[in-house]
C-alpha cells in the first residue's frame, strides 16, 4: 500500500469458477479509499465478476463457486451476516438503467423507506440531495410525481446512480454504465463520478470498455484479460509508452480487443 493511502477493498487469490468454467484466476490487488479505480478489459475476462463478488450479488448464479478472499475494511465479506448492510455499503450501478415503476421520487426514496425512514422533510432531502449529485435535479425538480421509467435513457441512468447514493455507499461500483447512455449524458455522469470522489469522499470502481473513460477518469487502471489482472498501476502508467506488460500496450492502444 502506499504510504498515507489507505486499503478499503483486498483482494486476495481471488479465484472464481461457473460451473467449470474459469472466470477470474487467482487475482490479487488493492484498492485505495476515495481513488476512482478503472477496471479494463475486453468482454469476458472477469470484470462483472469482480463487482459481483465484492457486493456478493454473485450468490445469486447458483452454479458460481468462489476461493480466495475479498476484505472490506480488514473485514472478509464472505463472513458479514447483514448482507442487505453489506449492499447499502456498495452501491451498484449496472450497465442498462433499471427503474422501478414508481415516481422518481420513490425511484430515490425507496432504499431509505425500506431501511425504516418515514420522515417525509428527511425523505426530501434525501431525494433532492441524491438528484442533485446524479445531476438530475434540474431536470426533473417540477416532475417529481412522473414516472421514472418514462425519462430517457440517459435521465434513467442517472437516476440510478441517485438511487444507489440514497444508501449513502461508501463504495460505487459501476458496469458499464455508458452502454445505453448518449457521449453528452456521458460526460455529464463522468463530471458527477468525479465529484463523487473528490467532494463526497467515495470510493469508486469503474468497469468500463471504453479505455479513453479510464483515462479520463480513473486515478489508477488496472487490466484484466481472460480472468486474469494483467497490470494495475497509475492510469498515466497504463496509458503510456511502458506500462509493465506490453499486452497492456496494446489494449489500450487499441490493437486488439
Amino acid at each position: 500500500m502506499k504510504q498515507n493511502v489507505k486499503t478499503k477493498i483486498e483482494i486476495s487469490d481471488l479465484k472464481v469458477h461457473y460451473g467449470n468454467k474459469p472466470a477470474l484466476n487467482g487475482i490479487s490487488f488493492d484498492v485505495y479509499e476515495n481513488e476512482i479505480l478503472g477496471i479494463i478489459g475486453p468482454a469476458q475476462s472477469g470484470k462483472t465478476t469482480l463487482l459481483k463478488v465484492i457486493n456478493r450479488t454473485l450468490e445469486f448464479t447458483a452454479d458460481a463457486t468462489v476461493e480466495g478472499s475479498v476484505k472490506l475494511d480488514g473485514v472478509d465479506v464472505s463472513t458479514i451476516g447483514d448482507v442487505y448492510g453489506l449492499r447499502r455499503k456498495i452501491g451498484m450501478v449496472l450497465p442498462l438503467p433499471v427503474g422501478l415503476p414508481l415516481s422518481i421520487y420513490d425511484n430515490v426514496a425507496f432504499a431509505p423507506r425500506t431501511a425504516g425512514l418515514r420522515n417525509k422533510a428527511e425523505l426530501d432531502e434525501i431525494v433532492e440531495r441524491c438528484l442533485q449529485q446524479a445531476a438530475l435535479w434540474d431536470e426533473v425538480k417540477d416532475r417529481l410525481n412522473a414516472l421514472g421509467t418514462k425519462l430517457s435513457g440517459g435521465q434513467q441512468q442517472r437516476l440510478t446512480i441517485a438511487r444507489a447514493l440514497s444508501h449513502q455507499p461508501e463504495i460505487l461500483c459501476l458496469d458499464e454504465f455508458s452502454i445505453a447512455v448518449d457521449p453528452i449524458t456521458t460526460m455529464r455522469i463522468e463530471e458527477v463520478l468525479k465529484m463523487l470522489s473528490t467532494e463526497a469522499k467515495m470510493t469508486i470502481m469503474l468497469v468500463t470498455n471504453l479505455v479513453q473513460q479510464a483515462k479520463r477518469l480513473a486515478n489508477r487502471t488496472a487490466f484484466f484479460l481472460n480472468g486474469n489482472l494483467i497490470e494495475i498501476d497509475t492510469t498515466d502508467v497504463i496509458f503510456s509508452e511502458n506500462p509493465a506488460n506490453q499486452i497492456t500496450y496494446d489494449y489500450v492502444n487499441g490493437n486488439f480487443g
